[in-house]
């Protein structure tokens, strides 16, 4: 079975509107928009095994949008480019 692509045609979530860089916030660590929560803890939480829904469930602050943005976001740095946050 090949590898998995996402074609031209798939829109991809944008993840800019829904994650956030703030010095002001988590020390500038990458959190969802208008949280305090991680990129790395919602990350950690789906390596754990855990499903967006139950993720929302326990940050009811978040959306499953904002867990795909969080993934998103995750596979564009995987693709080593530089990417650069916008501050909120």
């Amino acid at each position: 079975m090949g590898a998995m692509t996402m074609s031209d045609e798939t829109p991809r979530p944008d993840w800019r509107q829904r994650i956030r860089a703030d010095p002001k916030v988590c020390h500038g660590q990458a959190c969802v928009a208008g949280t305090r929560v991680l990129v790395t803890v919602v990350l950690d939480n789906l390596a754990a095994g855990h499903t967006p829904e139950e993720i929302v469930t326990d940050y009811p602050s978040l959306c499953v949008e904002d867990v795909r943005a969080a993934i998103a976001f995750a596979a564009e740095l995987a693709h080593e480019r530089t990417v650069f946050l916008a501050p909120s």
